[in-house]
């Protein structure tokens, strides 16, 4: 058998959206950086709505997205408990049972993006307390590539230029944490 290899550490991404996400980014950022450490690259304004309208009758329309980095590398293994941290800080905002924001975490590896959800699918792997993991978006010849199921958004050319961003981050941390 193979030695076995420690797993490397990832960057945490999270996209944050609603009806007013640069609001609740000011107001919630504080607690994400409690818990995650600090923020180290916001994106621009994402569209969203244009993609979805799943989220319309609990947030409401007009959704914008931002893409949110954390300085902090983290293990894979601990995408749960990001997960978790993101819902107890999105129950922060709900209103008459409706949250206002929504926090979706994933992360950053050299080789792809990976979301955390709360939805089983078939292309969707247990990472256990009610949560699965998702390869959305596969770096291959210099560029993220979507998948089939990928969620549209993250097949958008802006959300691939702000990951691919994250991206370079993350192997500038990854260098740092390897010298």
């Amino acid at each position: 058998m193979k030695a076995i290899k420690p797993s490397e550490f990832v960057n945490v991404a999270s996209l944050i959206f609603s009806a007013y996400t640069d609001y609740y980014l000011n107001e919630l950022g504080p607690l994400l950086e409690e818990r995650l450490g600090d923020i180290d690259h916001v994106s621009e304004e994402l569209p969203f709505s244009v993609f979805t309208s799943f989220y319309d009758q609990e947030m409401g329309p007009d959704l914008t997205a931002r893409l949110v980095s954390f300085r902090r590398l983290f293990h894979p293994s601990e995408l749960v408990e990001i997960k978790l941290i993101a819902c107890e800080i999105e129950d922060k905002t709900r209103i008459d049972g409706n949250r206002k924001v929504n926090i979706d975490p994933g992360y950053v590896h050299h080789t792809q993006f990976v979301l955390a959800s709360t939805k089983h699918w078939a292309n969707r792997i247990y990472i256990g307390r009610g949560f699965f993991a998702e390869i959305t978006l596969m770096f291959v010849d210099g560029v993220f590539r979507p998948f089939e199921h990928t969620y549209p958004n993250y097949k958008h050319p802006d959300y691939i230029a702000e990951l691919t961003k994250i991206r370079s981050l993350y192997l500038e941390k990854r260098k740092e944490r390897l010298a």
